[in-house]
């Protein structure tokens, strides 16, 4: 008998404690949110920081922090360097060589590779953020979009090739083309 009260003490003196350390932390918040300097706090009209009510409000995101890929495709010269360096291969590329300089990027960095395909998956993205450090003409950035869920993994697969199935068929046949005039001479 003297253990089964031992034990409801011993219940209650957790609890006690588990209150206590809320209630410390419960009045930090309120006070950091009246400390302005904190730009990363949520403060509601009430002042304290319990609960973001969240698509409405939002966080400010920092302009430096490491969210959702894109790539400017047009700027792309599917140099693979960004497949090389990702450590989750989340970067698909298929390249599709061209025998003349297709255009400029907007650095005036010349084109000669067409990207037939050029997807990222984000499910498998740890965004470290290195294939944004080694793209030479800068065309793969971190949006400031976080959140991006859905309801399908499959719609976490993004694609930025823009040429169609007909378009890569006609350009894998010149360059195929090319080679074969080459080996000719």
């Amino acid at each position: 008998m003297f253990t089964y009260f031992k034990n409801i003490f011993s219940i209650l003196e957790g609890l006690r404690r588990a209150l206590q350390l809320t209630k410390k932390h419960l009045y930090k918040s309120i006070r950091a949110s009246s400390n302005k300097k904190n730009h990363y706090t949520y403060v509601p009209e009430a002042g304290n920081t319990i609960t973001l009510q969240y698509p409405h409000q939002a966080l400010i995101v920092p302009k430096r922090g490491r969210y959702k890929l894109h790539n400017e495709i047009d700027d792309c010269i599917v140099c693979d360097k960004c497949v090389k360096v990702c450590p989750v291969d989340c970067i698909e590329i298929e390249a599709i060589p061209a025998p003349e300089v297709i255009g400029l990027t907007s650095n005036g960095m010349k084109k000669r590779i067409h990207a037939a395909k050029f997807d990222i998956d984000m499910a498998k993205c740890c965004f470290c953020g290195l294939c944004t450090t080694v793209c030479p003409t800068a065309c793969l950035t971190m949006t400031s979009t976080y959140d991006f869920s859905v309801f399908d993994v499959l719609e976490h697969k993004v694609s930025f090739a823009t040429m169609s199935e007909q378009a890569i068929i006609d350009t894998k046949q010149v360059w195929s083309e090319h080679v074969e005039r080459g080996k000719n001479l």
